[in-house]
């Protein structure tokens, strides 16, 4: 039998799971598919939540993007009746045409990502090469760089071991917000020992009531591994940052 990949092989096996909990009568015709499903039975929410669960993973993984919605649902229905229009020779070769299209997206973005990355790594160099040079930006041996923007009553500050309580918001160096706490209207608690190294040296440079402006190094932030679409890979990150409490 010819192998596919483990995303079309956890499909199919998710396809499997869609048949056993239609399997006691419920079916899914695509004529009706837009009525509303009668749900008055435990075996009837078990049957319409699976297929809510198939769809909503088909959905994530963006498998059904560019392909025909009530085919999908046909596929289904004439398999589960006994009456399916490929054999399954052919449901292999179509499935392997749609693992190959995939892999050959999956390449494109890559390649697309990686060129970003390049171009993001640039910019951030040449934009913290710019901002060390202007009086009130401090940069540290690491290159993490920082402005004062209100200096507080002093005190302590706290060490890697600790937790601390702050209000935050993030930018892009070109304005873009990615996070903020400030927006949010409720500040964060955190430990140091959990969050980006650059947050890790700055903070332990802060006292309560300071409130900086951090620009982080791509490498003392994300670096290629961006957590979010929202911070492309190898990006610089600006965050005004108010220490409100040292947790310990």
């Amino acid at each position: 039998m010819k192998t596919l990949s483990a995303t079309l092989t956890t499909t199919l096996a998710t396809f499997a799971i869609l048949s056993l909990g239609l399997a006691s009568g419920v079916s899914l015709p695509a004529a009706q598919a837009q009525d509303a499903p009668a749900l008055d039975d435990e075996n009837s929410r078990i049957a319409y939540a699976i297929g809510m669960n198939v769809a909503m993973n088909l959905q994530s993984q963006g498998l059904l993007e560019e392909l025909d919605a009530e085919l999908f649902l046909a596929g289904i229905n004439d398999s589960l009746n006994g009456d399916a229009a490929l054999d399954t020779e052919e449901m292999f070769a179509a499935l392997e045409a749609f693992q190959q299209r995939q892999q050959a997206a999956m390449e494109e973005q890559m390649e697309a990502n990686r060129i970003s990355a390049d171009e993001n790594l640039a910019a951030g160099e040449e934009f913290l090469r710019e901002n060390g040079v202007r009086d009130e930006v401090v940069t540290l041996d690491s290159g993490l760089q920082y402005e004062i923007l209100v200096e507080g009553p002093g005190g302590p500050s706290p060490s890697a071991a600790d937790g601390v309580l702050a209000h935050y918001h993030g930018t892009l160096i070109d304005g873009t917000v990615f996070d903020s706490s400030v927006d949010r209207g409720e500040p964060a608690q955190f430990m140091l020992s959990q969050v980006i190294s650059g947050w890790t040296e700055a903070l332990q440079l802060m006292s309560v009531g300071d409130q900086w402006r951090l620009f982080i190094p791509s490498e003392m932030a994300y670096g290629e591994s961006s957590p979010s679409p929202s911070i492309p890979p190898n990006s610089v990150l600006i965050f005004d940052v108010e220490l409100l409490e040292i947790v310990q």
